[in-house]
């Protein structure tokens, strides 16, 4: 049976009570009696009767009457069209609140902490696939310079190949490239003139970001596809992923899950000097839980890693600009961890999550964090920055083993469980792979 619309009968019986009682008092006002005096005797009225005639008579005409009725009557359609008037408009505030409200999550105030347990997503219901870097844009610009700095590097690499190889084919390439790369110079030139002179329409940002963007993408494809040629003189882990800007479209992600794990070592280099935070190097999410493994730099806050949405503060401080070697070992008994960067041991703890194993069966990710399992990005929560050699041990590395890893010993283990290499990884959105230079500046 089809129900009414809620509180619908309750509201009509309430005009019609309300309607009734206006016209009792009507009906007894002409004879002055009060309540205290008037005795209360049921008459039958027949259904076109005049029920003012019947229950007191002689206290009015009935043209009087039937006045007061049709008044009553066009005073509750007013009321009744007043309200709807008022429900419409409460309904177009509170979608007007909500979406200042939404904003306002997702931006966040500056400096405002990722925070821990289920807190960290509440609030959230963005679906931001696709859109461009809320960054300032000078902060934009800034990214800009060091992605162009970057591409230039590439393209003096490929040119000593080039020599090497004798082809024509990648100098004429290459020389494609170098005019892209200043086309673009000039146009990030330009909008730091606009800035300065205080030309700059911000309605345009989007657009022109948007377009930068577009080109970067096509030109790293341009030079990857420049260096597959180098890849067959270089080993499967020699090599490192590149994500120049804060997007919520660049990511990278492993091909293969983790098994469950009672115990971990998570080690990887990094360089960034993205400020505030570098972002998300890795998150791995499983069914039911987006932070069953993350490890996280969010605005000033120091960088975190969380287990099971369970959360430890890091002591690392490498937003630099200069490559940096960490490691995260943690053992479920006790919930013990500790912290290594560039070999050293640089923190310790407990009660992480204790006695939680790893689950399996999850997704892991490069570069971005998740808020659902293999999406949800946020764009303010983006890894900016290169990474390289991210391996995984389902056990604890010992201090011996992590400082073979960051002085790129002969004697340093891949990882038995994660093992850094260039067919275990897809990239997206314009993120790249390209030769790692750390070790080779170190030996």
């Amino acid at each position: 049976m089809a129900a009414g619309p809620p509180g619908g009968g309750s509201s009509s019986l309430r005009f019609f009570l309300l309607f009734l009682l206006l016209l009792s008092l009507r009906c007894l006002r002409g004879r002055g009696q009060s309540f205290g005096q008037t005795r209360f005797i049921c008459t039958s009225v027949p259904l076109d009767g005049d029920m003012c005639a019947a229950t007191a008579p002689g206290t009015g005409s009935a043209e009087e009457l039937k006045s007061t009725v049709l008044q009553l009557r066009e005073t509750v359609l007013q009321q009744k069209e007043t309200i709807m008037n008022q429900k419409e408009t409460i309904r177009e505030l509170t979608a007007k609140l909500g979406r200042c409200e939404s904003q306002s999550v997702l931006e966040g105030p500056p400096g405002e902490a990722k925070g821990g347990g289920a807190g960290r997503k509440a609030g959230f219901s963005k679906n931001t696939m696709g859109d461009l870097s809320r960054a300032p844009a000078a902060e934009t610009l800034s990214q800009l310079g060091q992605t162009l700095q970057s591409l230039k590097t590439r393209l003096e690499n490929l040119e000593q190949f080039s020599r090497m190889n004798s082809s024509g084919q990648t100098n004429n390439l290459k020389d494609i490239l170098q005019n892209k790369i200043d086309d673009l110079e000039r146009q990030v030139l330009s909008r730091v003139n606009s800035l300065e002179e205080g030309k700059f329409n911000p309605k345009n940002e989007s657009e022109e970001r948007g377009k930068i963007e577009s080109t970067l993408t096509s030109l790293h494809q341009r030079i990857s596809d420049l260096e597959k040629g180098q890849k067959d003189n270089r080993p499967p882990d020699r090599f490192q992923l590149t994500f120049p800007l804060r997007t919520n479209y660049m990511y990278a992600k492993v091909k293969k899950s983790l098994p469950e794990m009672y115990a971990f070592s998570v080690c990887m280099w990094m360089k960034s000097n993205a400020s505030p935070g570098m972002g998300t190097p890795f998150s791995y999410a499983v069914p039911g839980q987006a932070n069953e493994l993350v490890l996280i730099e969010w605005g000033n806050n120091p960088m975190e890693i969380l287990i099971n949405d369970k959360v430890a503060k890091l002591p690392f401080v490498i937003n630099d600009g200069k490559w940096h070697h960490i490691c995260v070992t943690w053992t479920t008994r006790d919930g013990v961890w500790e912290a290594y960067q560039d070999g050293t041991q640089t923190g310790s703890g407990e009660n992480l999550a204790p006695y939680h194993p790893i689950k399996p069966q999850g997704v892991l990710v490069l570069g971005q964090e998740q808020d659902t399992l293999g999406g949800g990005f946020d764009a303010t929560q983006a890894f900016v920055g290169e990474l390289a050699h991210f391996n995984v041990w389902d056990r604890k590395l010992s201090p011996g083993e992590v400082y073979s890893l960051a002085t790129c010993s002969t004697k340093a283990l891949a990882g038995n469980v994660i093992a850094w290499a260039e067919a275990n990884i897809d990239i997206y959105g314009g993120a790249t792979k390209w030769t790692f230079e750390a070790c080779r500046q170190l030996n």
